[in-house]
C-alpha cells in the first residue's frame, strides 16, 4: 500500500495547478483511506475534495504539497527534481 500512497503524493504535486486533475488525486487518496479504514486521513480528504478544485483554479495551491492530511492544507514543500521538470514543461511557473 506504501507504493500506491507514494505514486498518488506523486500525482498530488503534478496535479495540482489544474482544478479536475487535482481533485481526481484526492479522489484516489480518499478511495486509499478508506481501504485501509484511516478516519484521519478519510476525513482529511474529505476536506481537500471540498478545496481542491476552487484552490487549483484560484493558484493557491501550496507548491510541492503531497496532499496527505498529516501535511498542512497550506504547507508548501521541496518539488521532487523529476517532477519540477515535467511541470516546467507543461508550463507551470514554479516559485523560487
Amino acid at each position: 500500500m506504501l507504493e500506491r500512497w507514494r505514486a498518488a503524493e506523486r500525482a498530488h504535486i503534478l496535479s495540482q495547478p489544474w482544478p479536475f486533475p487535482h481533485t481526481r488525486t484526492h479522489a484516489v487518496m480518499l478511495h486509499l483511506a478508506v481501504r485501509e479504514r484511516d478516519l484521519l486521513e478519510i476525513i482529511g480528504q474529505l476536506v481537500c475534495l471540498a478545496v481542491a478544485a476552487p484552490g487549483s483554479a484560484a493558484g493557491r495551491c501550496p507548491t510541492g504539497n503531497t496532499g496527505r492530511t498529516r501535511v498542512g492544507l497550506n504547507t508548501s514543500m521541496p518539488i521532487p527534481g523529476d517532477l519540477a521538470t515535467l511541470l516546467q514543461a507543461a508550463g507551470v511557473a514554479l516559485e523560487p
